[in-house]
């Protein structure tokens, strides 16, 4: 039996040995998403049958809404999660019109990339008005990006909206990642929207995003975050509850320093943390 590997519109062949998927340029099917690690996941094909295992992905695979804790075989009809992204394996019975045959045949998803990272030497305290134009044009792309974005919403349809910000957002984080400085407005921005997006598809990835943000910034999310979180944990499949749980207690370390309203902001995340656990 030969498999096939069905994503978007197209068909990739499954030969045998080892098929990856990720973000990395290096992986057989290679896809644009922030919630996607480098090298997500990797398929092996042998002796007619198809296995599918994590490798130690930040998000996690799902097979058919849950995630996989060890090397799974996968049918006919079962749907892959990988960040935002759903691949599906189907039965090859006979050429398609859109395959790609062949252990290294790659696809990549269309990108709509703002501007390069800042330098990493720029600092992290200077105002948004001091940071090179570079870094400004890049604030207000993501800008134009999130109003046309926003309007999606509105509609329903959070399909479009996600595949609007995913590169956009995917600088983000990799600036994050990469600890280069980024101005707190831009962060703001991408905590927004991403929260957004965790409301509007269900998906827990997008919360975790936010977390993972602020925890590298090493302040509370901002009061209007943390409503969007609320209603985004009602309705995500999964949340990364050990992400936030050591992101509150890094907060809870630098409590002396907070205000008021800093500490009313931790006590919002602590409830949200209840909130998942009951989940």
């Amino acid at each position: 039996m030969r498999f096939r590997l069905r994503y978007l519109q197209h068909d990739v062949e499954l030969v045998d040995g080892l098929f990856v998927v990720g973000r990395n340029d290096s992986c057989q099917l290679s896809v644009d998403d922030p919630l996607v690690s480098r090298r997500h996941a990797q398929l092996e094909c042998r002796d007619g049958m198809v296995t599918l295992v994590d490798l130690g992905s930040r998000n996690g695979t799902l097979v058919n809404g849950q995630r996989i804790e060890s090397k799974v075989t996968l049918h006919e009809g079962d749907r892959i999660g990988l960040g935002s992204q759903e691949l599906t394996i189907v039965v090859a019975r006979e050429p398609a019109q859109s395959s790609t045959t062949g252990h290294v045949g790659k696809l990549t998803v269309p990108q709509m990339r703002v501007e390069d990272v800042p330098p990493a030497e720029e600092s992290s305290t200077s105002s948004d008005a001091d940071r090179e134009p570079s870094v400004i044009r890049r604030l207000d792309q993501f800008k134009l990006l999130s109003s046309v974005a926003e309007k999606s919403l509105a509609l329903g349809k959070a399909a479009e909206a996600e595949r609007l910000l995913a590169s956009a957002l995917g600088d983000v984080i990799e600036a994050t990642r990469g600890r280069r400085p980024l101005p707190p407005s831009l962060v703001d921005q991408a905590a927004k929207y991403s929260a957004k997006l965790a409301s509007a598809t269900g998906k827990g990835g997008w919360a975790d995003y936010v977390i993972e943000l602020y925890a590298a910034q090493n302040r509370p999310c901002p009061a209007p975050v943390i409503d969007e979180l609320y209603t985004a944990f009602r309705r995500v499949t999964s949340v990364d509850l050990p992400r936030l749980r050591a992101y509150i207690e890094a907060l809870r370390g630098n409590v002396d320093r907070y205000g008021p309203a800093e500490r009313f902001l931790l006590q919002r995340l602590e409830g949200l943390e209840r909130l998942g656990s009951l989940r």
